[in-house]
């Protein structure tokens, strides 16, 4: 693409549009040559208007699961297309959508039967948010709030942000939310119970042993457990993102902390959300986080990967048990009055099958063990540096902390905006990926190679070293 025509689509961009996530100001101020137009992509690399070409580190927002136009994906669309781009899911249904929900159902817990198609992930949490709710309803009991944690992040709809603990993003809306119960996270590296000399990671058996090794007494299920106990009558749900807070910045969990907030679930008769929307389709070992700790909730919201990043698409699966509670006479009205424009859009069903597909028959999570161990040793190099705080890694997701003091942990002043520096260093290489305050992610695609995830550390590791930080 030639300069003028790139020079004018930039200001076109910086006229027109308002970014996600983005201080505008920030981005109609720099230099025009900083933003990248993105042209092309294939495998694990994006390329710009230029033809160069970035590894995407953080699959372009943790959605493309198997790489950019994967042949397998493009082929089931491309037949897909030829039949039917769309038609309403309201009073009929369609082959994609039927063949799709058989296929989930095989691979999800058990204790799963029904599905129901939307969006997006936030679209995900809050159907499963309002059958819940309902629920308790056809019971004749009114249970109107709900549990989450603290650094808590279920999507940007009202109701996702309601059951949000992350202040940055939802403190503004605080006065548009319906009120729920927040306990501590177990963010061990910034938790106000574990002792502050620990040394991270810590390798445990289950989440006792983590305790013992922490030098706390597990305060933060504690939390949980004590708002249990006194509004469990008046709670609707608890809502979890099982192993990992991804968007708080990898906030990996104890081992075994997910089946004792399961547990306590079921001591105390509430209903449990599964938001894998970041953690399913394998992106933690598994196909999802819940198989680690055999937890099996009564939801489980699922988007992102489902379509390898094609196209928007999300599910919201449960039991017999909810569904069963709103099947009643037509003028009872106990019908679950939701739904989406384009839900169970043919095209994006037919991309899910395929993703599928590809895992199951292609043995994916199998081929990715290795690729997993390799980016924990990968990781476990750049822990020395003095900078780094702390390095959070589940799967083929990580969080690397950059501190202003290791010793202290104190953390840079979020005026130096050093996470984002730190980020554009890193793109000089050829490396795309995002940060979260001033936590690195990364977010890789399961069909990585090893060598591109050594790319992607030895490029972090080059501007730790020449960064003025």
């Amino acid at each position: 693409m030639d300069n003028g025509t790139k020079k004018a689509l930039i200001s076109s961009d910086k006229k027109n549009i308002w970014h996600p996530f983005t201080q505008m100001a920030d981005w109609i101020k720099d230099d025009p040559s900083v933003p990248l137009i993105i042209d092309g992509a294939k495998g694990s690399y994006l390329y710009d208007a230029d033809g160069k070409k970035y590894l995407d580190g953080v699959s372009s927002l943790w959605v493309t699961l198997l790489g950019h136009r994967n042949p397998k994906i493009d082929k089931a669309l491309k037949a897909q297309i030829d039949k039917m781009a769309h038609s309403t899911f309201l009073g009929l249904t369609h082959k994609p959508a039927i063949e799709l929900s058989e296929k989930l159902l095989k691979i999800l817990p058990s204790n799963f039967k029904k599905i129901f198609y939307s969006d997006n992930g936030s679209t995900a949490v809050e159907i499963a948010l309002k059958q819940a709710f309902q629920y308790w309803q056809t019971k004749g009991q009114n249970r109107r709030f709900f549990l989450s944690l603290r650094n808590a992040y279920h999507g940007d709809t009202i109701g996702a942000v309601s059951v949000g603990g992350m202040d940055l993003f939802h403190a503004k809306f605080r006065h548009l939310l319906f009120n729920s119960f927040f306990a501590q996270s177990p963010y061990c590296y910034r938790c106000r119970y574990c002792k502050k000399k620990m040394t991270f990671p810590i390798k445990a058996k289950n989440f006792k042993d983590h305790n013992k090794k922490a030098g706390c007494k597990g305060e933060c299920i504690k939390e949980v457990e004590t708002i249990l106990a006194k509004k469990h009558k008046e709670i609707a749900a608890a809502i979890i993102e099982p192993l990992n807070q991804a968007s708080a910045g990898m906030v990996v969990m104890p081992k075994g902390y997910v089946k004792e907030y399961a547990n306590l679930c079921k001591k105390y008769g509430i209903l449990l959300i599964c938001d894998e929307v970041a953690t399913g389709f394998g992106r933690t070992g598994k196909m999802f986080a819940v198989e680690h700790e055999n937890v099996k909730p009564d939801f489980m919201c699922l988007s992102k990967g489902i379509t390898g990043g094609y196209l928007p698409f999300a599910v919201t699966a449960t039991t017999n048990e909810i569904y069963n509670s709103f099947l009643g006479k037509y003028e009872e009205f106990k019908t679950f009055f939701h739904g989406h424009s384009y839900t169970a859009n043919p095209l994006a069903c037919a991309a899910s099958i395929a993703v599928i597909d590809i895992l199951t028959k292609d043995k994916m999570l199998k081929k990715l063990q290795p690729k997993i161990k390799h980016l924990e040793k990968e990781l476990s190099l750049l822990a020395v540096h003095p900078k780094v705080g702390n390095i959070r890694h589940c799967g083929v997701m990580a969080g690397i902390e950059i501190v202003n003091d290791k010793k202290t942990r104190k953390p840079y002043d979020y005026k130096l905006k050093t996470g984002a520096k730190l980020c554009a260093a890193i793109r000089k290489d050829g490396v795309i990926i995002r940060n979260l305050g001033d936590t690195l992610v990364l977010f890789l695609h399961l069909t990585m190679t090893k060598k591109e995830i050594s790319k992607i550390i030895t490029a972090i590791k080059k501007s730790l070293q020449t960064a003025t930080l």
